[in-house]
């Protein structure tokens, strides 16, 4: 319904409205998968630095969670730009948002996973466990 009635005050036909919402789900998805690439380049670092052996059970468990949600973010929000590949010019536009607006939404929630648990084993280093879980829930609720 809103849909609808920002794309009368807009004047846009249905396939202009799904051109705009291509563009834009695209483009917020190229702005997501920086972040996501910055950090998992610095997780593929860490187990060849020589302090890494020192984090304990807690830590590396810490660092395999950030690792595999990071990872999983990244395939989660390439998957839309593949998805439209496939479907180019198959008159498939509604199909290819619908998707790319479940992989974001996907694919966000990976990487607050990522950065929170990133934050959580770097705090746990630097402040201790108590303080760096209480940062990472802040993290959580305000990711939500």
């Amino acid at each position: 319904m809103a849909a609808e009635r920002t794309a009368r005050a807009r004047g846009e036909t249905p396939d202009e409205v799904l051109d705009r919402n291509v563009n834009e789900v695209l483009q917020e998805i190229r702005v997501t998968i920086t972040a996501v690439q910055v950090l998992f380049a610095f997780l593929l670092t860490l187990p060849f630095q020589s302090r890494f052996g020192d984090l304990g059970t807690f830590g590396t468990t810490v660092y395999a969670v950030t690792m595999i949600s990071t990872a999983l973010s990244t395939v989660v929000l390439v998957a839309p730009v593949s998805f439209h590949r496939m479907l180019f010019r198959r008159r498939q536009k509604s199909a290819i948002v619908a998707f790319a607006d479940r992989s974001l939404v996907g694919g966000l929630t990976l990487l607050l996973v990522g950065i929170g648990s990133a934050v959580l084993l770097v705090l746990d280093v630097v402040l201790g466990r108590g303080p760096a879980i209480a940062v990472c829930a802040v993290i959580g609720v305000l990711g939500l």
